[in-house]
């Protein structure tokens, strides 16, 4: 896969730049629906539209990006921006897709430092409504798909078991590591793994990959032996990127964890942002500035928001440009296909975890709640647009509380 940019594209690179904020930011601005309509919206846009890449090309690259941890249609972007105008067009792809929904998950922290009163605090539980159906929509889909025989979902059932029945911070990325590391085991060896030619080594590549498993291990002692609270933020949030396979909505149980479990958070404003981040377009792990900018003490605001947001994408970030070269490469090693098939149903059993509680055990206080939230889902499932049916919860909540 070249990660170069294609003859063709000869125009000054200041002007391939521009081109890709450009196109990323119109797509920011109207991609609703979740990932898998997002890579729909791309390559209608990229290999349709612009022909920046073909479909052998775009295909390569969604399936490196569903491989990696990390939210795959951010990570198509970054790689797309990155082959259109190398590491700057990374970046700007990457800030063209995410600041439209940035921008209105700033002004949703602002109305939480605005609103009081039994109108908010009903819209509040509106917004944890229709995060009960969203997430319960997830598993059920992500079930479907990651777990499709009966050794996954006996492994989900029993990641879900081990994270509701252990009350451990770090359970979830436990059962991860346990579960990929059982599928690795079970897998047999392909011709591939016995191979004795090196591959090429690719510099700028290889330093991206030690930089995110570096990263992955420093953070933590840094944060421990410094005890900067900034620091202890980063490394939550990047702890978070690099460990989120299956897909977005997998960030909730693991934030969840991060940041609700220690008391950084408040759980139901949390819960609340994560239904609101349903209903803007652009990416779900734009969540994260939400997240940074409400915490209880600094950093938060502003500083705690882009703190949060740039931490949980700098993995991808690095994952993707490390993995570019080398995804053929891995993608032809049976037992890293194995672990991280077993890595993905046990994602499958923290989300539904998660579904049970918090989502479900705060949302869920009557009857009426529940038949709300099956209406919620009912209307996911016919296909309803999320941010409709989000804004709807809230809506029909605020009212009921002044009726």
């Amino acid at each position: 896969m070249s990660d170069g940019v294609p003859p063709a594209q000869a125009a000054p690179r200041s002007a391939r730049i521009l081109e890709v904020f450009v196109a990323f930011l119109g797509l920011g601005l109207t991609s609703f629906g979740g990932p898998v309509a997002h890579l729909g919206y791309f390559r209608t846009a990229f290999v349709t539209r612009r022909e920046w890449l073909d479909e052998t090309a775009y295909a390569d690259l969604v399936a490196l990006c569903q491989f990696l941890p990390g939210p795959a249609s951010s990570q198509v972007g970054i790689a797309i921006g990155h082959r259109r105008a190398g590491l700057p067009g990374a970046i700007v792809a990457w800030l063209g897709f995410t600041l439209p929904s940035v921008a209105v998950l700033y002004f949703a922290t602002l109305g939480v430092a605005l609103w009081r009163g039994p109108v908010f605090e009903g819209a509040l539980h509106g917004l944890k409504l229709a995060a009960l159906a969203v997430v319960a929509q997830a598993v059920w889909l992500m079930a479907l798909r990651l777990a499709p025989d009966w050794p996954r979902r006996l492994g989900a059932l029993a990641a879900a078991g081990l994270v509701l029945a252990v009350s451990f911070a770090q359970m979830p990325v436990l059962a991860i590591a346990a579960a990929a590391l059982i599928g690795a085991l079970a897998a047999r060896p392909g011709p591939s793994e016995r191979r004795t030619e090196r591959p090429t080594p690719h510099p700028a590549a290889l330093a991206a990959l030690f930089a995110f498993a570096l990263l992955l291990v420093a953070l933590p002692l840094a944060a421990r032996l410094a005890g900067l609270p900034a620091l202890d933020i980063v490394d939550r949030f990047y702890r978070t990127g690099a460990l989120v396979f299956g897909g977005g909505h997998v960030v909730l149980p693991l934030l969840q964890n991060e940041l609700v479990t220690p008391g950084l958070i408040d759980r139901d404003l949390f819960l609340a942002g994560y239904g609101a981040a349903q209903a803007v377009p652009g990416p779900l792990f734009s969540f994260a500035f939400y997240a940074g900018a409400l915490l209880k003490s600094p950093p938060n605001g502003i500083l705690g928001g882009v703190l949060a947001l740039c931490a949980i994408y700098l993995p991808s970030f690095l994952l993707v440009l490390g993995g570019l070269p080398y995804w053929h490469r891995w993608n032809a090693v049976p037992r890293l296909r194995s672990a991280l098939d077993a890595a993905n149903a046990a994602v499958v059993g923290i989300l539904l975890a998660a579904l049970v509680t918090p989502v479900f055990t705060s949302a869920v206080f009557s009857l009426l709640d529940l038949v709300v939230a099956l209406l919620a889902l009912l209307a996911l499932s016919l296909r309803l647009p999320p941010w409709l049916v989000v804004t709807a919860c809230g809506l029909l909540a605020a009212l009921a509380s002044v009726l």
